[in-house]
């Protein structure tokens, strides 16, 4: 079957533009299982990538470092020039001067998420007046979970440990930080729970979140932190309310497991990619479809996208544009989407690909692999239009029920409900 419509001719696609790479080299016996990378992330301020090179390794490195050491050595970055990086900042700097670090997490790390104390607006946390930890103002954390169940919690300028929660008693597939400063962190797991923990009240867990019937594999706060979607087995997409800890809604529409989720920059589209060779875009408000993006054609039967279908999309990002969307498939291809279209605007070449991210500035996706490599390229450039601006604005502080609810054309309400792009 291919991987695009009819009507697409594929030499009308463009080719997405390589930036580099971070190549993990292998051992003369190097296991097979382990090594994979199963996510990568960006710090809030641009100030780090990380991501888990295998073998219960994770790497941080500075972002703009990373970047100028890719214009300096070529197009990909070994462990070599790693170690070169990293000897230009002495032990004797500033604490908030980024450093590379490798640190060891003691097991296969699954899901990690950088937190942030920066708030955007007033911490929802409970104010504690004693504190094992006392998180600065420019506090950057990182949390990683782990194959025992675990979650450490490491301070990104020191790369020391500072907590250790356990709680989980299967794989933490998944971690998220609340973008509110309040360092809520939320974790999601083989355990078909979800558990959210307050890092300010030295990790003290919260609240576990239930309903799940089996694996969950991702979860996605909303830009201004008060609904979490997590996604699972079993067709699942569930959306929460993270002020009473209770689901407002199931989303329903997919044929398989579900396996990434991500909101967009204003909360008003949630993107959520399958193994049944879709990503949906939602309207999260009021839970509806406005867009599939198919990675097989013609588009596979229910019965055969809910099955090994080879077509298995692995991730979603949502750029900060808010306009563009890359996905990671298993037909080894990348993919940049324009909400704009049904048909990729860019498209890139990679092997075993298992996840993705965009930089925060959403100029670069990164795409992590199963022998522990990130690759990386351009995003394809693009001008947002005054009225998408404005629209993204809006819908900042305007829920879609809110919207339709405003004294204005009923075509300028679908223009801001997303129903015309």
């Amino acid at each position: 079957m291919a991987s695009f419509p009819d009507f697409v001719n594929e030499n009308d696609i463009a080719k997405a533009r390589s930036v580099g790479d971070l190549l993990t080299p292998a051992a003369p016996f190097d296991q097979k299982s382990g090594r994979e990378t199963w996510t990568v992330a960006f710090a809030p301020d641009g100030s780090y990538f990380a991501w888990s090179q295998g073998h219960r390794i994770v790497k941080l490195v500075p972002w703009s470092q990373c970047l100028s050491s890719f214009l300096l050595v070529g197009n990909s970055v070994n462990n070599v020039a790693n170690r070169r990086l990293s000897r230009q900042n002495s032990d004797g700097q500033q604490k908030n001067v980024p450093r590379e670090h490798t640190i060891d997490c003691g097991d296969i790390v699954w899901g990690l998420a950088f937190g942030s104390s920066v708030p955007e607006k007033q911490s929802r946390c409970v104010n504690i007046e004693w504190h094992r930890f006392k998180f600065g103002q420019d506090q950057l954390l990182l949390a990683t979970g782990l194959n025992n169940g675990r979650i450490k919690i490491w301070d990104v300028y020191t790369g020391k440990l500072l907590l250790n929660l356990m709680d989980h008693t299967e794989i933490v597939r998944d971690l998220t930080f609340a973008p509110d400063g309040s360092l809520i962190l939320v974790s999601a797991s083989r355990d078909k729970t979800l558990r959210v923990w307050d890092l300010k009240d030295d990790g003290n867990m919260m609240k576990v979140l239930r309903g799940h019937p089996s694996w969950v594999y991702s979860s996605s706060f909303s830009p201004d932190s008060s609904i979490l979607c997590s996604v699972g087995a079993n067709k699942a997409v569930f959306l929460w309310d993270m002020d009473k800890y209770t689901m407002i809604r199931k989303l329903e529409g997919h044929h398989n497991d579900v396996v990434c989720c991500e909101f967009s920059p204003d909360g008003a589209l949630l993107a959520t990619a399958s193994y049944d060779t879709r990503v949906i875009v939602w309207d999260p408000h009021i839970g509806v479809v406005l867009l599939e993006l198919g990675h097989l054609f013609p588009p596979p039967t229910p019965i055969f996208a809910g099955g090994a279908n080879d077509r298995w999309v692995r991730s979603v990002s949502f750029c900060h544009d808010g306009l563009h969307i890359a996905s990671i498939c298993d037909d080894r291809m990348v993919r940049f989407w324009s909400i704009n279209e049904t048909s990729p605007q860019a498209v890139a070449s990679l092997s075993n690909g298992l996840c993705c991210a965009f930089s925060t500035d959403g100029s670069v996706l990164a795409a992590g692999t199963r022998d522990g490599s990130v690759h990386f390229w351009a995003t394809p450039r693009n001008i947002s239009s005054l009225q998408h601006l404005c629209r993204m604005s809006l819908r900042r502080v305007l829920s879609t029920q809110e919207v339709e609810k405003l004294p204005v054309p009923s075509r300028m309400v679908q223009f801001l409900s997303y129903r015309i792009i």
